[in-house]
């Protein structure tokens, strides 16, 4: 792989969602939304993705079991990453960020994220799991893996999670306050991570834990379109093709992979 290409790598696993199962089942349907026929592979900057040789989708992470999950993601991204490679990666669910961020940390010790989601996922752990995807803010952030959070799009903060961003510092724009979200702007890298649940179940049916008064999806493009960062890497989580209508969703899911990877070509 060349140096400074972008990976689109897919992690089929949902063993730590605590409500519904499925979202493993979201990769292979994202990308079969991208290459679906009722679009193209241009982006709303003009880049047609299709002629490019700067990118690749480089299969999925061959999860056998919950234990060994972790160590093969971030094995899977340093690796990755050791090539110069930015890194895209399709969950699965949200839990898969910690580990892909354990990677990106290790490339860059000075780590902006941004984090969009209905949900700050903070918890210390939920029903005694520690690595539930309801948590792995709380395990970045208590592990020093990133210099900056800030989470966009919140809407279900309760007092725990409260308590969390404060001991964390974490930036929280609520999502009644969410245009102030289009003005973000970073020193050093940003990884950014999407849980389509940042956005109204109108737009992003497709999702376990559906959320009312989110983002819409112009929203979300806008915001990636605009962001004033080096962007160095990417997931999208929490598809659960399952409680899909018609793959609206995961259409969703694939235009936001498109103008995220035309956000970092822009970066190079």
């Amino acid at each position: 792989m060349k140096s400074e290409n972008i990976a689109v790598l897919g992690v089929p696993f949902d063993g730590y969602s605590t409500y519904l199962r499925g979202a493993a089942k979201a990769p292979g349907k994202i990308l079969e939304s991208l290459h679906c026929d009722s679009s193209n592979l241009w982006t709303e900057n003009g880049i047609d993705l299709g002629g490019r040789t700067d990118w690749e989708t480089v299969g999925d992470v061959d999860i056998k079991d919950d234990k060994t999950a972790f160590s093969k993601i971030e094995d899977r991204v340093g690796s990755l990453l050791k090539d110069k490679s930015r890194v895209i990666t399709l969950g699965g669910d949200h839990s898969i960020t910690y580990p892909i961020v354990r990677a990106y940390a290790g490339a860059y010790p000075e780590l902006n994220i941004l984090h969009l989601d209905a949900h700050p996922d903070l918890y210390e752990e939920l029903g005694g799991i520690r690595h539930s995807h309801a948590c792995p803010f709380a395990r970045i952030m208590e592990n020093n893996l990133a210099s900056k959070l800030v989470q966009a799009g919140i809407r279900t903060l309760n007092g725990h999670q409260k308590e969390q961003a404060e001991r964390f510092k974490v930036e929280i724009i609520d999502m009644k306050n969410i245009e102030s979200a289009m003005d973000l702007s970073f020193d050093g890298p940003v990884y950014l991570s999407i849980d389509l649940d940042c956005l109204d179940p109108a737009f992003a049916p497709g999702v376990s834990h559906h959320e009312p008064g989110g983002m819409s999806t112009r929203q979300v493009l806008t915001l990636i379109q605009t962001l004033d960062a080096d962007l160095v890497g990417a997931d999208i989580v929490e598809y659960n093709p399952d409680r899909d209508l018609n793959g609206v969703t995961g259409m969703v899911a694939a235009k936001l992979l498109k103008e995220i990877l035309a956000r970092m070509m822009e970066n190079n």
